[in-house]
């Protein structure tokens, strides 16, 4: 059963009453109601159409939230061959919220590492919701400095709502795990490039996603700070979370225009969550061909654009 937003309840109406009409012509046979059924369908992709076509930046955080959409563990499943997992930061423990290791994407060799949110209540609990701990950052230094050494590119799957804050984590060097993370993504001499295929939030994805290339999916989100974070601390006030949702620039169009991403990765109509098997292909087509292009570019000079690119961020200033 899909899981509607609240700014799709006229949608969920509409396409409940046609489920109910072909509910009834089930247990009737003579009951002939696909002349209504369809022109129910009709207006609700009308509706689904008009909705999506000019979402707020609200509304966006939602798409991007959604517990249907396609996770890390699904793209790893669909896209990459002979995924070897490797576990552990080889110091303290293993993160389930970050998973990675060897693969094959369309028969070439790289790494790959993501977040991982869960499915359901039990393996959003063992994933701690995709909010990585010291350790998960530090298995997935390891994993890069891996690729390094035998010069297989590196793919990310940002999906966090940012590094898990609790005392622990703390206690065992949060922010110095994540600034090595950053690091090590800055030093490799082979491609990098990160998908942010939901939430990117805060230090916990720039970890990930300080790439040679910066792809997102259509409805995704990227910023330093969630809208919720943002009001309270700007504001106080939980009533502005909206209007901090737009301030923040977050949607993967004001991101483009700010130069902090380079491709954005359409989405099917109604977000990922609706058409999870085309948004996964959409984003490994994305994917072979943005590395068939870095892989044209000598390794001394991978590393090189890289600083490059994020020493230049903010040039392009924002816009009032």
């Amino acid at each position: 059963m899909t899981q509607y937003l609240d700014f799709e309840k006229p949608l969920a109406e509409i396409e409940g009453k046609a489920e109910e009409l072909r509910a009834m012509a089930r247990d009737n046979a003579e009951m002939d109601v696909e002349k209504e059924a369809a022109a129910l369908d009709k207006k609700s992709r009308d509706l689904l159409k008009s909705l999506y076509a000019n979402l707020t930046p609200w509304r966006k955080c939602q798409v991007a939230r959604h517990p249907e959409r396609p996770h890390c563990k699904d793209y790893i499943e669909a896209l990459f061959t002979d995924f070897t997992p490797l576990a552990g930061d080889r110091n303290f423990a293993d993160d389930h919220a970050v998973m990675g290791g060897l693969a094959r994407l369309d028969g070439r060799p790289v790494v790959v590492i993501g977040h991982e949110k869960g499915h359901d209540t039990k393996s959003r609990i063992a994933h701690n919701f995709g909010m990585a701990r010291p350790e998960g950052y530090r298995k997935a230094i390891r994993l890069m400095q891996l690729a390094n050494r035998f010069g297989l590119p590196v793919v990310t799957l940002v999906d966090t709502p940012g590094a898990y804050p609790g005392k622990g984590a703390e206690e065992r060097g949060q922010s110095e795990a994540i600034a090595r993370a950053t690091e090590a993504c800055l030093d490799l001499d082979v491609p990098l490039v990160s998908v942010v295929i939901g939430e990117g939030g805060s230090g916990g994805a720039v970890a990930f996603a300080t790439a040679n290339r910066v792809l997102m999916l259509e409805h995704s989100i990227y910023s330093v700070i969630s809208p919720e974070g943002c009001a309270s601390i700007l504001w106080k006030d939980a009533a502005k979370t909206q209007e901090a949702a737009a301030a923040l620039r977050l949607t993967a169009q004001n991101l483009k225009e700010l130069g902090v991403c380079d491709m954005i990765i359409a989405e099917p109509l109604g977000g990922a969550h609706r058409a999870p098997d085309a948004a996964v292909a959409a984003v490994g087509q994305a994917l072979i061909h943005t590395l068939a292009d870095l892989s044209k570019t000598p390794r001394e000079k991978v590393r090189l654009d890289r600083r490059r690119k994020y020493l230049s961020l903010g040039k392009k200033g924002l816009a009032a």
